[in-house]
C-alpha cells in the first residue's frame, strides 16, 4: 500500500503500524489498522486552529459632559422706569375733569383768556403760573382763548400720560412730541410772570427791561437745573432741582426780590448793572478787551481767552467773531461771585482743562499759576513758589492718581 501524503508518513503511530507490518507481524489486524488510518485522515481534513491574539485593551472614553441644567424658572421682575412719572392708581380722572368743567361753567360762554386761566389752573390743582402755558398748550395763543372742550381734551390727554408735576410741566411747555425744554419754551411763562406778578408791576412802564429780566431768569434757570450742559433740560434734571417748588412761591410772596432763586429782580439788576458797565458800546455783547475790565482787571489773559473759546460757552458768536453775549456773560458773572457751587466749580475747570481729558495736570496748572505770578511781581508782592502752592493743593485735594 502506498501513502501519497507526507503528513501520514510522518505520523508516528501509523509508522509503528507499518513498521509491524513489514517485519511481517501478523498479529495486527487489518481491520483495527484501516480504523486507525480513516480516523487520522478526518483529522486531517479539519482546518488546523490558529492561535487567536488576545483582544486589543478597550480605549479609555473621555468622560461625557453632564446634561444641560434645565432652564431657571421665569421671573416676573416688576417695571421700574417710569419717565413720566409713577401712575397714581388711586386717581379718578374722571372726578377730575369734572372738577375742569364745573369752574368753566362760571365763565362765560366757557371760555377762558390768559387772565381767566389762572381759576382753570387751581381748578386743576397746579400752581397759579402754569395758567400762560396751559393757555398756549390748549391753542389760546392761536385764538385768544380756550374753549371747555379744547382744554378738557388736552387735559384729558395729559392725565392719561403724565402722572407727576415735572412730566405735566414738560408736557405743557415743550414743543409738540418733545420730551425736553430749551430756552425759549420758558418765555411764555416768564412773559406772564412779568404782566401780572405784584411784585413786578413797576416793568409795565420800562417794557423795554422785559426782555433783559426774562433772558437773566432763563440763564439762571438752566444755570442751575441743566447739570449735563446740554441746553436742554429733562424731567430728570427738572425732579432733581427746585424750580418747580420756587415757581409755587410766586403765588404766596408778593415781593419778588424775597425769591433769591431765579426770579430775583434785584439780582437781575446787579447782573445787568456790571453787563451795562462793560459794554460801553451798548450793543448787548462784550470782546475779551471789554471782559478784562471786569472786577479791576483781575482776570487774566490767559483764562480770559479760555473764556472767548467755546470752553464753556455754546454761542456762534464768542469762537468766531469773539464776543460774549449777556446770556454767556450770566453765566460768567455768577461763577466768579459764587465759586463754591457744582456749576461753577464744573465753569472754571473747563477753562483750566486744556487738552479737554477731564483732568487738571500740574502743567495746566502752572500755566495759569506763571501769568499770575508776573502780574503780582509787576506790583511789587513776592509770589509763592509754584512747587510749594502744588504742596499745598496737593495736601487739601488728595487726588486719586498722582499728579492730576
Amino acid at each position: 500500500m502506498m501513502i501519497k501524503d507526507s503528513s501520514l508518513r510522518e505520523d508516528p503511530d501509523l509508522r509503528g503500524e507499518l513498521e509491524f507490518l513489514a517485519r511481517g507481524c501478523d498479529f495486527v489486524l487489518p481491520s483495527r489498522f484501516k480504523k486507525r488510518l480513516k480516523s487520522f485522515q478526518r483529522a486531517q481534513i479539519q482546518p488546523e486552529k490558529k492561535p487567536v491574539s488576545p483582544p486589543p485593551p478597550p480605549i479609555p472614553r473621555s468622560p461625557s459632559p453632564p446634561p444641560p441644567a434645565p432652564p431657571p424658572p421665569s421671573v416676573n421682575i416688576p417695571r421700574f422706569y417710569f419717565p413720566t412719572g409713577l401712575p397714581n392708581l388711586t386717581v379718578n380722572i374722571d372726578e377730575a375733569i369734572g372738577k375742569v368743567e364745573a369752574a368753566f361753567t362760571k365763565l362765560q360762554e366757557e371760555k377762558a383768556d390768559i387772565y381767566e386761566m389762572a381759576k382753570i389752573a387751581k381748578a386743576c390743582g397746579c400752581p397759579l403760573y402754569w395758567k400762560a402755558p396751559m393757555f398756549n398748550c390748549a391753542g389760546g395763543e392761536r385764538t385768544g382763548f380756550v374753549s371747555v372742550h379744547s382744554f378738557i381734551a388736552t387735559w384729558r390727554k395729559l392725565l392719561h400720560s403724565c402722572y407727576d408735576d415735572a412730566s405735566k410741566f414738560v408736557y405743557l411747555l415743550a414743543k409738540p412730541g418733545f420730551t425736553y425744554l430749551e430756552q425759549e419754551d420758558f418765555i411764555p411763562l416768564l412773559q406772564d410772570i412779568v404782566d401780572t406778578h405784584p411784585g413786578l408791576t413797576f416793568l409795565k412802564d420800562a417794557p423795554e427791561f422785559h426782555s433783559r429780566y426774562i433772558t437773566t431768569v432763563i440763564q439762571r434757570i438752566f444755570y442751575t437745573v441743566n447739570r449735563s450742559w446740554t441746553g436742554r433740560i429733562t424731567m430728570t434734571e427738572l425732579r432733581r432741582s427746585n424750580f418747580l417748588q420756587t415757581l409755587a412761591l410766586l403765588e404766596e410772596e408778593d415781593d419778588i426780590n424775597q425769591i433769591t432763586d431765579y426770579f430775583s429782580y434785584e439780582h437781575f439788576y446787579v447782573i445787568y448793572c456790571k453787563f451795562w458797565e462793560l459794554d460801553t458800546d451798548h450793543d448787548l455783547f462784550i470782546d475779551p478787551k471789554d471782559l478784562s475790565r471786569y472786577n479791576d482787571h483781575a482776570s487774566s489773559s490767559r483764562i480770559i481767552e479760555r473764556l472767548f473759546s467755546g470752553a464753556v460757552t455754546r454761542g456762534i458768536s464768542v469762537q468766531k467773531e469773539g464776543r460774549m453775549s449777556y446770556a454767556e456773560f450770566v453765566w460768567f458773572l455768577i461763577s466768579e461771585e459764587d465759586k463754591k457751587n457744582q456749576t461753577s466749580i464744573e465753569y472754571w475747570f473747563r477753562c483750566m482743562d486744556l487738552d479737554g481729558d477731564g483732568v487738571l495736570s500740574m502743567y495746566e496748572l502752572e500755566f495759569f499759576y506763571e501769568e499770575q505770578c508776573e502780574r503780582m511781581e509787576g506790583m511789587g508782592i513776592e509770589p509763592l513758589p509754584f512747587q510749594d502752592l502744588l504742596c499745598q493743593m496737593l495736601d487739601l485735594v488728595k487726588p486719586e492718581s498722582y499728579g492730576q
